[in-house]
This record gives C-alpha cells, sequence and structure tokens, in this order.
C-alpha cells in the first residue's frame, strides 16, 4: 500500500478547537510579509506584467488545496468553445513527474508525464492544454496554436502574467479555514484578495438532491453546484445512474482537496459509503484499490484518469458537471467579448 494513503492537511487548517503550533505561527508571520512584498513589488510595476496579445482569464484560489477550479475551468472552456471561441488552457500541472518540463497535454497523455487535472481538462474539453509553470510561456505557446482565448487552471499567484478576468473559486464548506496564512493556515493570499477579483464563485453542496435548496453565497458570490448522476466504467463504455447504486455499499475513492465533499455526495443520495481518502494528486498503484471485498468502487475523474491502466470492471468514474447561473455566463461573456488585446 502506498504511504501516502491519507490526505495531510493540518487539522487545525478548518478546525478552530485545534491550537496552532507556535512555530507555524512564526512562520505565517514571514509567509504573509512576503506575499505583501512580492504583491507590492507587482503593484509599483518593479516587476513587471507581461501581456500576451489575447484575453487571458485566471480560475484560481486563496487556499491551499482543492476547492472546485478544475470543474468551473471545464465549463467555461466548453462554454467558450460552444459560443466560437477557441480557448486553450494553461497549466502548471502540479505532481506530473517532472514539472520543468513544458509539455502539450492530450487526452492519451500519461497522467504521471502531464498531471491529473491536465489531462482530466483535455479529456473533457478536447481544446488545447499546456502544462508549464511559466504562465506566460504557456498562454504564448496556447497563441501560436491557434487559441483566441487562454484560461489558467489555477494562477491566481502567478503575478508576472497579466490577466483581463481573474475568477475566485471558494470552498463553499470550509472557506478561508481559520484565516491564517501558510503554514499556520490554508491561506495562500489574504481573504482581502479575493475583493480584487472579477468573480467569485462559491462551490456549494455537489448533491444532486440538494439542487432545489436556497442558493446559500454570499453578497456578491456566484453559487456553483457540481452535479453527478452516471457513473462511467473504467473498463467498458456503458455508463451506469448513480441511482442505481442506492441502497448499495461501495468502496469511494477520492485523493482531491476536501474527499468528504465526493462522499457526501454519494451518500446523498442513499449510496452506502465506506471512504478512502487519499492525499490530493497521489499517484496510484493497483494495490491501493485492493480493500479485500466485491464490492463497486466509484471515484472521482481526477483520481480515475490515474488508474485506468489496472482498473477492473468492478471500478467507475463519476463525472461532475459544473452548473451556475445563467446569468453568470452572460456576464462572464460579455467580459470576455469586451477584453481588448494589448500588444506583448
Amino acid at each position: 500500500m502506498s504511504p501516502q494513503r491519507k490526505a495531510r492537511t493540518p487539522g487545525y487548517w478548518f478546525d478552530a478547537g485545534i491550537g496552532v503550533p507556535l512555530g507555524a505561527r512564526v512562520l505565517s508571520q514571514a509567509y504573509a510579509r512576503a506575499v505583501a512584498l512580492r504583491r507590492d513589488l507587482f503593484a509599483r510595476g518593479w516587476r513587471r506584467r507581461i501581456r500576451i496579445g489575447r484575453p487571458v482569464l485566471v480560475v484560481g484560489n486563496l487556499i491551499a488545496g482543492g476547492s472546485g477550479k478544475t470543474p468551473l475551468t471545464i465549463a467555461i472552456v466548453e462554454r467558450l468553445r460552444d459560443e466560437g471561441f477557441t480557448p486553450g488552457v494553461a497549466t502548471r500541472g502540479y505532481g506530473r513527474r517532472d514539472e520543468t518540463r513544458p509539455l502539450w497535454v492530450d487526452a492519451r497523455t500519461d497522467p504521471a508525464e502531464g498531471g491529473d487535472e491536465p489531462v482530466l481538462v483535455a479529456r473533457r474539453t478536447g481544446m488545447k492544454v499546456r502544462a508549464d509553470r511559466d504562465r506566460v510561456a504557456a498562454g504564448r505557446a496556447l497563441i501560436d496554436a491557434g487559441c483566441d482565448v487562454v484560461v489558467c487552471d489555477d494562477g491566481l499567484q502567478h503575478y508576472r502574467l497579466a490577466r483581463d478576468l481573474e475568477i475566485e473559486v471558494i470552498d463553499g464548506r470550509r472557506r478561508y479555514g481559520n484565516g491564517l496564512m501558510l503554514p499556520a493556515g490554508p491561506l495562500r493570499e489574504p481573504p482581502a484578495r479575493g475583493a480584487e477579483c472579477d468573480f467569485r464563485v462559491v462551490n456549494l453542496a455537489t448533491s444532486p438532491a440538494e439542487a432545489d435548496t436556497p442558493d446559500d453565497a454570499g453578497f456578491g458570490e456566484w453559487p456553483m453546484r457540481l452535479h453527478a448522476e452516471r457513473a462511467m466504467p473504467l473498463v467498458g463504455v456503458r455508463a451506469r445512474p448513480l441511482s442505481a447504486f442506492a441502497g448499495q455499499r461501495v468502496h469511494a475513492v477520492a485523493g482531491i482537496g476536501d474527499p468528504e465533499r465526493f462522499f457526501a455526495m454519494l451518500r446523498a443520495l442513499g449510496i452506502g459509503v465506506v471512504p478512502h481518502a487519499f492525499a490530493d494528486h497521489h499517484a496510484y498503484v493497483a494495490e491501493d484499490l485492493q480493500f479485500g471485498s466485491d464490492l463497486p468502487v466509484l471515484m472521482t475523474e481526477k483520481d480515475a484518469v490515474k488508474c485506468t491502466g489496472f482498473a477492473s470492471d468492478r471500478h467507475y468514474a463519476v463525472p461532475v458537471e459544473a452548473q451556475l447561473p445563467e446569468a453568470f455566463w452572460v456576464a462572464l461573456l460579455d467580459r470576455v467579448r469586451h477584453a481588448r488585446p494589448a500588444a506583448p
């Protein structure tokens, strides 16, 4: 069994009842000063922001770990494509084998080489995806390949790339945790940074059963729900409705920022969940999915792209669709259309 079995987010990040170690608080203060200094350098023009000649849209968050950025990125790319744009996705490709090497990622790329999220985006959208820790270089490569809008999956803190639109994604359940900066808390930047973004999207309950409940996003925030209704076999092509698993016990696998969100979604559908949480971006091996019983195994799409090589007919991916108010899409598309490309 892999040693990365469980997610390693410090408990005190999201549990107010757990004290923060003194050492973490001291390091947090130093980190906060470094972040403020870096922002000030860009704000004063002492470090240059680079424009690449096409609209740039950044989807990011303020906390370490997942908040729903990738499902929203996929939805944005698909909507832009349907509206006649040719979007491309720039991403760092966190967790890939060699993050120093720029790489074109497509549906056939090994996730170990391209990263789990870039491969997932490429498979779902069919659009060009460029993995490069230098977002400016990634954006230029996408433009050279024919893209007319660059969508960054993550990169809110990558200030060197000038952007036309910023979208902050907020985990509706965990929000900003204890409100402290790394490593004492989950924040990569202060909460006030979110007010500078053009759109703030709150990832609410994922359960289809809760789709008719009132939206509880705050003022100036757009509600997003991740809707799931089918399970896709990793071996074979015939999908099954998630409702077919109601009343059954299943092994549920999630190696994402907040595994409990996935487990809660399945439970809300009446599925008996045997939870298996792994670290975000976990590199799976066959032994990780050997649980000692023949129950069905349901996993997130992000996990599934790394498990196809050793999956059986018991393994299913559960794709999600990001759903937002139509008014959000009207406002977003209007901003993209009116973004004026500047010379590089």
